[in-house]
C-alpha cells in the first residue's frame, strides 16, 4: 500500500457555475512545481477553462485515484456531473449546487479510505446549495458531518497571520448563545494541535474577547470572565500556553508583530475580517479536526468575474502547498 505522501492530492471543483474551474486551469499550468494533483469535478467544464483561457493543457478522464498518472501539463479528472457546456457564467443554479455537493461527498469518501492524500477545496455558493435542499451553512459543516467529526474548527491563515474560530456560519446572536467553557476549551485544545502539527513546538495561543476591552471585568458584558477565563485557565493546566482574553480591537495586531502564533476569535467576521483584510491571495483556510486533512481557498465563487479569465489563482496554490506540507505530518 503506498504511502500517504505518495497519494495524489483530490481538488474539489466547487460550484460550477464559479471560479473554480478557471482556477484549477491556471493552477496546472502554473510554472511553481506541485505535489501530484487530482481534479474531482465536471470534465466538460473542465475543458470549457482550458478552452476559455486558451491554457496549452489537456485533459484525461480517470474513474479512480488509483488511475492517476502523472503527465505534463495534463489535468487528471475523475468526473463526477454531466452539466451542460453552455451552463450560464456567474448565475444561481440548482444544478451547480447539487454537484458542487457531490464533489465533496466523494471527496469525504476517498480522503477517509486514504485513497488520497488531502481534499483542497475550491469555493462553493451557499445559496446554490439551499437551490438544491441541501441545507449546510458551508464546506465546514458538510466536512465535519460526513466524517463523524464532533469537535473541530476553521482556522484561516496568511504569511502575516493565523485565526481559528469558536463559532462559524451562524448569526451574531447565535454565536454568543453558543459560547460555553467547553466550546471555548475545545478550540483552544484544536488550536494548539493546529501549530504543533505546522511544526511549532510550544505555540503562544491568545483568545481575543467577545466584548470591547474583553469586557472590562464586567462592565460591558459578563462572557469574558464567566466563560472564556476559565477556559482559559483550564488549558494553561493541561500544559498550554493560551492568554487572555485580550481586547479584539488589538490583539490581531499583536499577534501579526509576532507575539504569538495564533488567535481564537470568538465569532465569524471577528476572526476573518483582520485576516481578510490582509489579502485573500496567499490565505487558507483548514478545517482543525478532521480525520484526514482538508485545506481551501480563503475567498467565494467570484460570480462577478466567473468566466472573465480574471480570477487568481494564488490562493489555491498556497491551499495545495498547505495540505502537502500538512500530509507530511501524518501518521
Amino acid at each position: 500500500m503506498p504511502s500517504l505522501e505518495e497519494l495524489p492530492i483530490a481538488i474539489t471543483m466547487g460550484d460550477p457555475c464559479g471560479i473554480g474551474p478557471e482556477i484549477i486551469a491556471k493552477l496546472y499550468a502554473d510554472p511553481v512545481s506541485l505535489p501530484s494533483i487530482l481534479v474531482l469535478g465536471d470534465a466538460g467544464l473542465i475543458q470549457r477553462a482550458i478552452g476559455l483561457l486558451d491554457l496549452p493543457l489537456t485533459m484525461k478522464v480517470i474513474d479512480a485515484p488509483e488511475d492517476f498518472q502523472f503527465l505534463s501539463n495534463t489535468i487528471n479528472v475523475i468526473s463526477l456531473s454531466r452539466l451542460p457546456e453552455d451552463l450560464p457564467f456567474g448565475q444561481l443554479d440548482a444544478r451547480a449546487g447539487k454537484a458542487a455537493y457531490d464533489y465533496i461527498r466523494v471527496g469525504i469518501g476517498l480522503a477517509l479510505q486514504k485513497r488520497v492524500r488531502a481534499i483542497v477545496t475550491a469555493p462553493i455558493n451557499k445559496e446554490a446549495l439551499r437551490l438544491a435542499d441541501i441545507h449546510y451553512p458551508g464546506h465546514t459543516e458538510i466536512l465535519a458531518d460526513f466524517s463523524g467529526t464532533k469537535d473541530f474548527a476553521m482556522m484561516l491563515m496568511n504569511n502575516e497571520l493565523r485565526v481559528i474560530l469558536v463559532t462559524i456560519h451562524v448569526s451574531l446572536r447565535e454565536a454568543i448563545e453558543q459560547l460555553t467553557v467547553e466550546s471555548e476549551l475545545t478550540v483552544i485544545r484544536l488550536a494548539h494541535r493546529a501549530m504543533t502539527q505546522l511544526g511549532i513546538a510550544q505555540p503562544r495561543i491568545a483568545v481575543a474577547g467577545l466584548n470591547p476591552h474583553a469586557g472590562e471585568h464586567g462592565l460591558f458584558g459578563s462572557e469574558d470572565e464567566a466563560i472564556i477565563k476559565p477556559a482559559i485557565q483550564q488549558a494553561r493546566a493541561e500544559g498550554i500556553e493560551a492568554s487572555g482574553p485580550w481586547p479584539g480591537d488589538t490583539v490581531f495586531m499583536h499577534a501579526r508583530q509576532g507575539r504569538f502564533d495564533i488567535v481564537v476569535a470568538q465569532y465569524h467576521d471577528q476572526g476573518l475580517i483582520p485576516v481578510k483584510y490582509l489579502g485573500v491571495d496567499e490565505g487558507v483556510n483548514i478545517t482543525v479536526g478532521l480525520p484526514f486533512v482538508r485545506t481551501s481557498v480563503d475567498h467565494g465563487t467570484a460570480f462577478d468575474i466567473a468566466g472573465t479569465g480574471k480570477a487568481s489563482h494564488a490562493s489555491l496554490r498556497v491551499a495545495v502547498e498547505q495540505a502537502a506540507m500538512l500530509t507530511r505530518s501524518v501518521p
